[in-house]
């Protein structure tokens, strides 16, 4: 398997005040290891359909799926809603670490699992977008990718919409990271980065200690958060956890999604197959609750200031998220961390977005 590279690209208190003084649309890139519905795609439709948003374009990197995957599902779910003129974009295929997809056997071997996802890690990457769309929903897509790569996109819309530009990173920071890293004058630019990682006060859900996106690529999250933005805030398994989803919640919401197509996403759907083989299962939404942080700001209830740092030094810890309140690393930055929302207007809020879709 040929490595990303670098060179390929260069040819080619609690309310948060979001909006714009000059125009309430809030400019966002959303960056997404996209899957169907839950959760990814939900929190793409949510920000799509938002009359508060101005979704500039969906920026798909490697996590959950390969990016080949993420960009057939985006592509798709951006049908079913009737909007097909928000871009796009393929980005970074493969972490940042070296050979971290062929290594990573004996990583398990050596240092466990935990609950054991390892998302696209596990299976063999598709070549093509288009023949992961067609496998799976038997016709052809009525429009495809831009054809710019994603980490151009964000350093070109930074650069167009300056102090603007709201990052959403629901996935692994391989895309953002590369940004900063090839156009660091971007980094000033950049309005706010709102995060879906991290797990400071709980432990992680892939490993003991790490949460599953910046696990998948310590290095990337390391660069971005350590990157001196204006604001960062990350939603993370701290207050994602709290949020539960079962089973009569799932069949509510999946119910408001009455479309042709949802309902063949919803056939052989990994969620749905879960909760019909363990009814009792419990489930989370972790990147619709950054995406609904987004959309209307004050379901968010309490937070915490803290300077946070990435473990990348492999062993049992690689990946995990660290807090410091005093005497933090050098190079650290003020992270501002979500502890708690307003559960039921999120759900009221996820509600009326699937309604609009």
């Amino acid at each position: 398997m040929k490595r990303f590279c670098l060179s390929f690209i260069l040819f080619l208190g609690v309310t948060i005040s979001w909006a714009d003084d000059s125009d309430n649309r809030q400019k966002i890139i959303l960056d997404t290891d996209m899957v169907e519905l839950f959760d990814d795609g939900i929190a793409m439709m949510m920000l799509a359909k938002a009359p508060n948003i101005d979704l500039l374009g969906v920026t798909v990197v490697a996590g959950n799926t390969w990016v080949s995957e993420g960009t057939a599902y985006a592509i798709r779910q951006l049908e079913a809603i009737g909007i097909t003129d928000i871009p796009v974009l393929q980005g970074v295929r493969l972490s940042f670490a070296p050979n971290r997809v062929e290594n990573m056997r004996e990583e398990i071997q050596l240092f466990g699992f935990g609950e054991g996802y390892s998302g696209s890690f596990a299976y063999e990457e598709p070549t093509f977008w288009k023949d992961v769309y067609t496998s799976r929903y038997k016709q052809e897509p009525t429009f495809g990718p831009t054809d710019m790569h994603a980490v151009n996109f964000i350093i070109e819309q930074v650069k167009r919409y300056p102090h603007e530009v709201t990052i959403l990173a629901i996935g692994p920071c391989c895309n953002l990271a590369m940004a900063v890293r090839m156009a660091p004058e971007i980094i000033p630019l950049i309005k706010r980065v709102v995060y879906m990682g991290g797990a400071f006060t709980v432990p992680g859900n892939t490993t003991p200690a790490a949460e599953f996106n910046w696990w998948y690529d310590p290095e990337a999250a390391r660069i971005a958060l350590r990157s001196p933005f204006k604001e960062q805030i990350v939603v993370g398994l701290d207050v994602c956890n709290q949020i539960e989803l079962r089973k009569n919640r799932y069949e509510q919401i999946v119910g408001l999604l009455t479309k042709e197509k949802f309902q063949a996403m919803l056939h052989d759907n990994f969620l749905q197959t879960t909760f019909e083989e363990r009814p009792e299962t419990v489930w989370h939404i972790w990147d619709i609750v950054a995406a609904a942080l987004c959309v209307e700001p004050s379901i968010l209830k309490r937070e915490m200031t803290r300077h946070i740092d990435i473990n990348t030094q492999q062993g049992l810890s690689y990946g995990q998220s660290l807090a410091f309140a005093h005497n933090s690393p050098t190079g650290t930055q003020p992270v501002r961390i979500v502890i708690a929302v307003d559960e039921k207007r999120l759900w009221q809020l996820i509600e009326e977005s699937c309604r609009s879709f």
